[in-house]
């Protein structure tokens, strides 16, 4: 009978397990299931050895991949900027690193990796969503995500306001496409303008169901914002996270508009769970709210051997 009972109470905590929702399940496990990455953390190593950089991410039990432009396709003023970039940065490889979105595709599925985001540019987004949404299609990308606005294209409230139509419109043209479009905020927008927040008029000027926000939570504590509390408030909208910590606590020596604002910060950030950001709070808020993509983003990491497996060691814990 002490048999019977037992079959049937396991049997029946199996059955309640089954018909919840895995996430449900992953967040009552306290764990993320497929930790991700930005593959701007370490892009010189993609540069010499794209298959075994990617090796290298498996074994530490990275996921998901997260790609950025420019790509083969990419607007031609992307690439001309990037080309401009590139000697300072160190390397030139970008988008594809010279394979084709099918070898790209083959060399995930040979490593048990999918790949739901990729950044590009706004030209990009603008006037060749067909050839973006045709890669993503064949990558399985959900998500075609602008990293930043241009500098010029946010200096007054309007300029976000008109941002605002134009992401509408690039959301529009991604459904169209078969994806969704991402905004990826850095440490702009969060210091009042005219009475206003920046960034929240670009967010209640936009369509939710088009519009869809990656929170990076060290751009994000840089402007003075609180990660959670904007969790908070447009849980609805967010779908994707970049974590990094922060050394100590810091903020833009300014309103964080400029790239020689963000290098400057570039010396404080380190591994997810090392800092004073808060990392493991903001992640359970983020799975509590049913966020999916957690991508790691170490800028130009050095020793990604160390720093990037700290990070999903720590992420593995939360």
């Amino acid at each position: 009978m002490t048999t019977r009972r037992a079959f049937m109470q396991n049997s029946a905590g199996l059955l309640a397990a089954s018909l919840l929702p895995w996430n449900s399940l992953f967040n009552q496990m306290g764990i993320l299931p497929n930790i991700g990455i930005q593959l701007f953390s370490l892009p010189k190593m993609l540069d010499q050895d794209f298959v075994g950089t990617v090796q290298f991410l498996q074994k530490m039990g990275y996921k998901e991949l997260e790609l950025f432009g420019p790509f083969p396709f990419s607007a031609t003023v992307a690439k001309e900027n990037w080309e401009k970039v590139t000697p300072m940065l160190g390397f030139k490889g970008s988008g594809y690193f010279g394979k084709t979105p099918k070898e790209i595709k083959q060399i995930l599925n040979d490593h048990g990796m999918t790949s739901p985001s990729t950044h590009t540019d706004l030209d990009t987004l603008l006037t060749g969503m067909d050839k973006l949404g045709e890669a993503a299609q064949l990558l399985g990308h959900e998500y075609v995500v602008l990293p930043a606005i241009p500098e010029d294209k946010r200096k007054t409230l309007d300029d976000y306001k008109r941002m605002a139509d134009t992401f509408n419109k690039i959301g529009e043209s991604a459904k169209k496409a078969g994806v969704k479009f991402g905004y990826h905020n850095h440490g702009y927008g969060f210091s009042p303008m005219d009475g206003q927040i920046p960034f929240q008029v670009l967010l209640d000027n936009t369509d939710p169901n088009l519009v869809f926000l990656e929170m990076d939570i060290y751009w994000t504590s840089a402007g003075g914002a609180d990660p959670i509390a904007y969790l908070e408030k447009y849980g609805n909208r967010y779908r994707m996270l970049h974590l990094k910590d922060m050394k100590e606590k810091k903020r833009f020596s300014g309103d964080g508009s400029t790239s020689s604002q963000w290098f400057e910060l570039f010396p404080y950030m380190t591994s997810a769970g090392d800092g004073v950001l808060g990392v493991k709070a903001i992640v359970e808020k983020a799975n509590a709210l049913g966020i999916k993509h957690f991508f790691v983003e170490q800028d130009l990491v050095a020793q990604p051997d160390i720093a990037l497996k700290k990070s999903i060691d720590f992420l593995k814990s939360v």
